[in-house]
């Protein structure tokens, strides 16, 4: 009889131990998804900001959004069949992949949403390919195809926008994106590209060196020729229905106000607090 109670005893020890554990780790699943959620916070939407090399931020992607970032760049490098994000080869990381850094939490943000933005619109991702324009794109190809839910698309010279668009720069795969039928990315452009009567589906943005056209860095006035050059690309840019980047920017409040005002799309920038705070009306 006692040992028939003893074992009864530990029966129901032993399952009560393993309730506790069921519910132990369903408190840390659950606990982990809720700050996971919690940190992934979407400001209000800035339409022209765009985070030049985002991730060298501190927190990749999330601190972009967090500002209302509706434009981030990421470098990529193919290494033996992954996608890495980095400036320099040198510093590339097996663990800081474009998937995980980027692709994944926007795929989680967007769940069936057509924008991750309470205000509407898409999300730029500019992938800059920084090894070779082929093999690279091809192992992007694979890797884009598993987040077709929240990609744009763009076929038959249309674009089917999503809540996430790619567009690749660097070292672009061009004639194969234009031989193309369907694709999950389009082309960034250059000055020199406009006038070829490219689809704007194709090549929806054109981005150049701010050095390789002005002088000014933001001291000063801004030249009248300069200036007036200025306008002069946006609204050629404009005429056909694309954006404008310039990359090479200085990150100076003169210089951000000069290019809001000749309506450059995106403004270019690696100072997200103080980019996000000047064009919410700081002075």
């Amino acid at each position: 009889m006692v040992s028939t109670n003893l074992s009864e005893l530990v029966s129901q020890e032993l399952s009560q131990c393993f309730k506790n554990r069921i519910v132990f780790q369903l408190v840390l699943l659950f606990g982990s998804l809720f700050w996971a959620s919690a940190a992934v916070a979407v400001g209000p939407a800035l339409s022209n900001a765009h985070a030049h090399n985002d991730y060298e931020q501190k927190r990749p992607l999330l601190d972009s959004l967090a500002n209302g970032f509706t434009s981030v760049e990421a470098d990529i490098y193919l290494v033996e069949g992954r996608l890495l994000v980095a400036h320099d080869k040198k510093d590339v990381n097996p663990e800081k992949t474009l998937e995980r850094l980027y692709l994944d939490p926007l795929r989680e943000l967007a769940a069936g949403k057509k924008s991750i933005f309470k205000e509407g619109g898409t999300l730029t991702l500019l992938i800059d390919f920084k090894s070779e324009a082929e093999p690279t794109y091809e192992a992007l190809k694979q890797v884009l195809s598993k987040y077709a839910e929240s990609l744009t698309s763009f076929d038959n010279g249309g674009t089917h926008t999503n809540a996430v668009t790619i567009i690749l720069s660097g070292d672009r795969p061009r004639t194969k994106l234009l031989t193309e039928k369907k694709r999950f990315a389009s082309f960034d452009g250059r000055m020199t590209d406009l006038g070829q009567d490219h689809p704007v589906s194709f090549m929806p943005l054109v981005s150049d060196n701010w050095n390789s056209h002005f002088t000014w860095k933001g001291e000063g006035p801004f030249p009248v020729a300069e200036k007036a050059k200025l306008k002069a690309m946006v609204e050629r840019a404009h005429s056909e229905n694309r954006r404008i980047r310039f990359w090479a920017t200085p990150d100076k409040k003169d210089v951000w106000r000069e290019l809001q005002d000749a309506n450059v799309d995106l403004i270019n920038t690696d100072d997200l607090a103080g980019l996000s705070e000047f064009l919410r009306g700081g002075k």
